[in-house]
């Protein structure tokens, strides 16, 4: 018995995938302002990204997420901008990040700060830890923990490798760790005692 051919879904008109392509516009706005840290640098990058996205809109595959194909763009904008010569953060490799992040949260919960940081709102904080953070680890903490993508599409975003995806998130989260355990140190939610071991 033969099964069904799978229905390919239907093309898109222009204005169709105007109207798609702009549901996704404080999306990737969110993510250009991750990118840049600043508001007019991530609004130049969301207008070069639409503008890019409206060229080629024909090679958008209907059926697939427009916010992962506007987050490529967007990302690829961003490098692109970028001024040449600026130096790349040298990643550690997955094993010591993964190391390093295991200590950290143990020292973590020996400080007892789970349970007080819990009760603490460090919106603030949490936002501009993220401003201090790497691009190349920055990114990859917006598109897996705060846009809630998969690994397998964050990687596909930032063309590289899954694996390569994992490290960046264990460094990225440990030195958001550390920054927010000093931010509670300096604002004196928890005694420096109360940390440990430097997280």
């Amino acid at each position: 018995m033969n099964e069904p051919a799978p229905v390919a879904p239907a093309p898109l008109t222009h204005d169709a995938f105007s109207a798609l392509a702009l549901t996704a516009l404080d999306d990737v706005y969110r993510f250009a302002r991750s990118l840049t840290r600043d508001a007019s640098d991530a609004e130049d990058v969301v207008q070069e990204t639409y503008l890019r996205a409206f060229r080629s809109w024909t090679t958008f595959q209907p059926g697939t997420d427009v916010r992962r194909w506007l987050f490529t763009i967007a990302r690829n904008a961003f490098l692109r901008s970028r001024e040449r010569g600026q130096r790349e953060v040298i990643l550690d490799d997955e094993g010591a990040a993964a190391a390093d992040a295991e200590q950290a949260q143990e020292a973590w919960v020996r400080g007892g700060l789970d349970p007080i940081l819990d009760r603490t709102d460090l919106g603030p904080a949490i936002v501009a830890a993220l401003a201090e953070l790497p691009e190349v680890y920055r990114s990859a903490v917006v598109l897996v923990d705060l846009e809630d993508q998969p690994y397998e599409a964050a990687a596909e975003v930032l063309g590289i490798p899954v694996g390569t995806v994992r490290s960046r998130l264990f460094r990225g989260r440990k030195l958001l760790q550390q920054r927010l355990a000093q931010h509670a140190r300096d604002a004196g939610i928890i005694p420096d005692r109360a940390a440990g071991s430097p997280v």
